[in-house]
């Protein structure tokens, strides 16, 4: 699978800043899980850069939209059940059952939870994040109230991992591409990369 080809798909059903910069994450993210876990981080990051294809489109038929997209464009039946299987029990019923859709499953809400925590902190970054700062914005359900705390926990028990366990390493995954985030942002937008000291 083209990462290219991922991409250029993805900003033709994209244009709003924040949902491209959240694919580009969850794409980073997933690539780190997928070597840290021992899979193929190309395979994981497509998954990832796709997830919510068609949510700024179609946010009522969420996944849904995503599957006929997909299928036109020739993408697999795995790749089609790993990005549906992330909107199980909210649009669609098809339950995560390989460890890259669990990770998905719990990483996506749980990401939009640590952005907006870092964009509240002087740096606005997760560079100087801790987890016990994810784990207080997590108990605190009007902060970030859009991100399901029932789904990360549900992804965190069908990967049979501790909540903390899933803060720890999705703030890792976060801090370790958040600059390259930055710069793939900074491009499709024509401006300067800033230089970090």
């Amino acid at each position: 699978m083209e990462r290219a080809k991922a991409l250029q798909l993805l900003l033709e059903y994209n244009k709003e800043k924040y949902h491209i910069q959240h694919a580009l994450t969850v794409e980073e993210i997933m690539r780190w899980y997928a070597n840290e876990l021992g899979y193929d981080p190309d395979y994981w990051g497509i998954v990832g850069l796709l997830h919510d294809l068609d949510f700024e489109m179609y946010p009522e038929q969420h996944c849904i939209k995503s599957a006929e997209i997909l299928k036109s464009e020739n993408y697999g039946d795995d790749v089609i059940h790993a990005i549906c299987s992330h909107a199980y029990n909210v649009t669609l019923d098809i339950k995560p059952v390989l460890e890259m859709e669990k990770v998905l499953y719990a990483v996506d809400e749980l990401s939009g939870i640590i952005w907006a925590g870092a964009l509240m902190r002087p740096s606005r970054s997760v560079a100087d994040m801790e987890g016990t700062s994810v784990r207080k914005k997590f108990k605190d359900k009007k902060f970030a109230a859009g991100c399901s705390r029932d789904i990360i926990q549900e992804g965190a028990e069908m990967l049979k991992w501790d909540l903390d366990k899933l803060f720890t390493m999705t703030l890792e995954a976060m801090r370790a591409s958040e600059s390259r985030v930055a710069e793939q942002m900074a491009e499709m937008e024509g401006a300067k990369v800033p230089k970090v000291s």
